[in-house]
């Protein structure tokens, strides 16, 4: 189905710019919580908890962007 992207802005949902282009081009996005991404371990931790869940969002269309943390997905609203 796809491509995911990874990132750390996890204050995405503040950048207009941003959450137009996902929607736009119908990007699938998974943002690191930004205050729990502070380093590469810290980044891997995150990934590594939700791995299952942000798995599973590769059968989910696009657009979309959740926001992970080590103990949560939260979808983010385009709107």
């Amino acid at each position: 189905m796809g491509w995911l992207i990874i990132t750390r802005d996890g204050q995405i949902q503040a950048h207009s710019a941003e959450l137009n282009a996902v929607r736009k081009h119908g990007a699938r996005m998974v943002a690191l919580a930004t205050g729990q991404a502070h380093g590469t371990f810290e980044q891997l931790e995150i990934v590594m908890c939700q791995w299952r869940a942000i798995a599973a969002l590769l059968n989910q269309p696009g657009p979309f962007i959740y926001v992970a943390s080590r103990t949560s997905l939260r979808a983010v609203s385009l709107g």
